[in-house]
């Protein structure tokens, strides 16, 4: 008999529950997995984070009967329909997606600091029309989205380093939000309301 998943009893839980469409039509949980897939990217290229941390993340919020282990964890996010492959992948449902997304914000409240230096180093050269290369902290944040974009995501080596710059600053700047309190309803509400699936400029355009 397979097992019962149940639902956490937390209060980030219920703001993800409470008033919000709870079942998602297939066409937006597509999106909705990539969105998750690239917020974890992001965090993995700021802050270093890996498997561990983000299990971890699941045995503190008391996800583990919906996160129990690396392999799971690896299908979740191979889910994303921007991964390359099919191996290993499997559907993603509500109860996991918002688990993730409980993991996500958490991730990101423990990193608020760096995060916030982040965005403030890149509101400082952005005003100075500098680019953010120029900062280390944001210069080795860029390189390592990209790289990890290139090597993970389907077509991600012929995508022109601009296109991916776009894309991981302006996850940058939704980690900022979604490491304040609320942040769970916050990020839910946001995948909920993105219903175009998660694009990047194919190289020569733009």
């Amino acid at each position: 008999m397979a097992k019962v998943k149940s639902t956490p009893p937390t209060p980030e839980w219920r703001d993800m529950t409470v008033g919000v469409q709870p079942e998602p039509p297939p066409a937006q949980l597509e999106n909705i997995k990539a969105q998750l897939d690239l917020i974890l990217l992001s965090l993995e290229a700021l802050v270093g984070i890996g498997s561990e941390a983000m299990l971890q993340a699941a045995e503190t919020l008391q996800l583990e009967s919906v996160l129990s282990d690396r392999v799971t964890l690896w299908r979740l996010r191979q889910s994303s329909p921007l991964r390359k492959g099919q191996g290993g992948r499997k559907k993603l449902d509500v109860e996991e997606a918002r688990a993730l997304v409980l993991i996500s914000c958490h991730l990101a409240r423990q990193h608020a600091a760096v995060i916030r230096q982040a965005v403030s180093l890149l509101e400082q050269l952005t005003a100075q029309n500098r680019p953010p290369h120029q900062a280390s902290l944001l210069g080795d944040y860029l390189d390592g989205f990209s790289n990890t974009y290139q090597e993970r995501m389907e077509g991600g080596e012929d995508l022109r380093a601009e296109h991916l710059t776009h894309l991981a600053l302006r996850l940058l700047i939704d980690l900022l939000f979604y490491s304040s309190p609320g942040g769970s309803r916050r990020l839910w509400l946001a995948l909920l309301d993105r219903s175009t699936p998660v694009t990047v400029p194919p190289a020569g355009q733009g």
